[in-house]
């Protein structure tokens, strides 16, 4: 099993603390718990300028300095389809990441919380057996499906959804779509295809651009989120596979360079394992406090 990112981080102070070979040394430790080169090189710096201004030298100060560093970094947001509106959500990642399967649990959540009308839109119509995949979430969970034929139209798909929740007057359409990163230019002009339908069908304010993605995939991670920005713009992250111990430092990366909150955070492979994500708990998790 490999080291968690805290047993690494205790095992460097019982070596050498607040000299050059310590920072150095704690750089290379935070790029292995992915968190990305360059967002490592500048925690490190601002940690080691706060020290030494200060004159910290103590392991636990240290440590509460980078807890400090990492918090402002991550950024969380909770999700909530507001009442009496319209709320579509466009889920997003590449294949692979989970993201049906997360489009369900994040589905039976709400629905466990309180949100009657939901729809959720089979909008990835070109993966062959992600419509039959999602219909089976829809008849386990007891969520209402719109899907058209395989190869069809996704945002005529999303369109017919949202008429679904709009003929009650309000709800929450949840749109599964396609991840194809292989195929980018296409991939871009469906979800801007998408998006312009979402838009023009959620209530004001009500529209949200989610993207899921593997936390153990780390700069990968960072990566696919930077490619769906630059598409249509991301409101929120779901990780899938997610055990800040030992990876799952990506969530540092992804608030610091991008600006993109986690919303959810995903555990197994039950339709229960998904929770809010709260950023306090993942840093201590990641600190091994």
């Amino acid at each position: 099993m490999k080291q968690s990112f805290g047993a690494k981080l205790k095992s460097l102070f019982s070596k050498n603390k607040g000299n050059d070979d310590f920072y150095e040394e704690l750089t290379d430790i935070l790029v292995e718990g992915d968190i990305g080169a360059k967002t490592a090189f500048q925690l490190v710096d601002e940690l080691e300028s706060i020290c030494k201004k200060n004159k910290i030298t103590e392991e636990n100060e240290i440590i509460n300095e980078l807890k400090k560093l990492l918090l402002e970094s991550v950024k969380q947001v909770e999700l909530k389809p507001e009442e009496g509106k319209v709320n579509v959500w466009m889920v997003l990642g590449v294949n692979g990441v989970g993201k049906t399967t997360s489009v369900a649990k994040m589905a039976l959540w709400f629905k466990n919380h309180g949100t009657e009308n939901l729809v959720l839109a089979s909008a990835d119509t070109f993966r062959a057996a992600a419509i039959e995949q999602l219909a089976m979430h829809g008849e386990k969970t007891g969520v209402r499906v719109v899907s058209h034929q395989h190869g069809s139209d996704p945002s005529a798909v999303v369109f017919d959804a949202a008429d679904a929740v709009i003929s009650k007057g309000e709800g929450l359409v949840i749109a599964d779509t396609a991840g194809r990163l292989h195929n980018k230019e296409n991939l871009v002009r469906e979800l801007q295809k998408i998006d312009r339908t979402c838009t023009l069908k959620a209530s004001e304010g009500c529209y949200k651009k989610i993207i899921v993605i593997d936390a153990t995939t780390g700069q990968n991670a960072l990566r696919q989120a930077e490619v769906f920005n630059e598409a249509v713009g991301v409101d929120a992250v779901i990780m899938t596979k997610y055990d800040s111990t030992a990876k799952g430092g990506c969530a540092v990366s992804i608030g610091r360079e991008l600006n993109i909150p986690i919303a959810f955070v995903c555990t197994g492979e039950k339709y229960a394992d998904i929770k809010p994500f709260d950023a306090e708990t993942y840093i201590n998790d990641f600190l091994g406090l």
